[in-house]
């Protein structure tokens, strides 16, 4: 399948680290050491989910080879949502008024994209889809508590857009080469080193070691099977892109491949950590960089516990 457009959209408030040294007595250059973090977006008052995705997909739309009209299949993708009955995808229906279109949510934290990408290959290959809308918002401050000392300063808001098709519109469309997802529930602390009750405490990071310790795993072996089902390995890949949960995670992923920072794509220095719009983000954010030939590697996790990677051919 082909990536047709891909945007985003960055809500224009910034919470730097200052703010955390009142709120959870944390000072700045702890929270840099500890996660790369400088700043973070934050979502506005007139804001809320289901606005910053409508603006993804304003800005994604102006690319499109095609009508919007014409996509037949819309999947959302996240953990922060708003109502878990009339989601982000059914209200991205009702504002671009698509008819005739399959409207589903999908969650798996933080590699929910990924999951997302997977489902509309899925319907590709079964031929009940032709054209494929995937939106991600995630609004983690929203349910985040700005006093704790142990994740209160991580979360950052923002909204990704992409479309794809099974057929390829533009020569210079970049090609969906594999995706390969995994369900780790049954490992570490699995679902109960993250923790998100939207009415009592909201987001809680109850085993941060835990995580960090699954993460560096999982982002290195789920992208090398991923490569290896293909006949690749990581020197084929030119740029590689992981969930933005900490900038010590992926630095620990590059030593694991003895290979430089610049072949990372990063935003968390600015935007904190955006949930499972992160590494789509970053993607978007450093289109720019990617020449005509070049391979990128996506490699997520997820709290509860998953993986997922993907290989994008340009």
């Amino acid at each position: 399948m082909y990536i047709n457009s891909l945007n985003n959209y960055i809500p224009l408030d910034k919470v730097d680290n200052k703010y955390f040294e009142k709120s959870a007595g944390l000072s700045s250059d702890w929270i840099v050491q500890r996660t790369g973090i400088e700043t973070r977006s934050k979502i506005g008052a007139d804001e809320d989910i289901v606005t910053m995705a409508i603006d993804a997909v304003e800005k994604a739309r102006k690319d499109l080879p095609y009508d919007i009209s014409e996509v037949d299949l819309i999947v959302s993708a996240g953990y922060t949502m708003t109502d878990t009955i009339g989601t982000t995808a059914h209200w991205v229906q009702k504002r671009f008024n698509i008819d005739n279109v399959q409207v589903i949510a999908v969650t798996s934290a933080c590699s929910s994209f990924v999951n997302a990408m997977e489902i509309v290959e899925g319907y590709f290959a079964i031929g009940k889809a032709t054209k494929a809308l995937i939106v991600c918002s995630e609004a983690n401050t929203i349910l985040s508590d700005d006093s704790d000392p142990k994740s209160g300063h991580l979360w950052g808001d923002a909204a990704v857009a992409m479309f794809l098709s099974k057929e390829r519109y533009k020569n210079d469309e970049p090609f969906v080469l594999d995706i390969l997802t995994k369900g780790l529930g049954n490992i570490g602390k699995g679902p109960h080193a993250i923790c998100l009750y939207p009415n009592n405490g909201g987001i809680v990071m109850n085993d941060g070691r835990d995580v960090f310790q699954y993460a560096c795993k999982y982002l290195v072996s789920t992208m090398e099977e991923l490569l290896t089902r293909n006949n690749l390995t990581i020197n084929n890949v030119s740029y590689f892109v992981c969930h933005q949960a900490n900038i010590r995670i992926v630095n620990n992923v590059a030593r694991q491949w003895q290979m430089t920072e610049d072949r990372f794509f990063n935003n968390i220095k600015y935007l904190g950590n955006t949930g499972s719009a992160s590494s789509i983000l970053a993607l978007s954010q450093n289109m720019d960089k990617i020449n005509s030939g070049n391979l990128v590697g996506l490699t997520v996790f997820g709290g509860g516990y998953s993986s997922g990677a993907v290989l994008i051919q340009f």
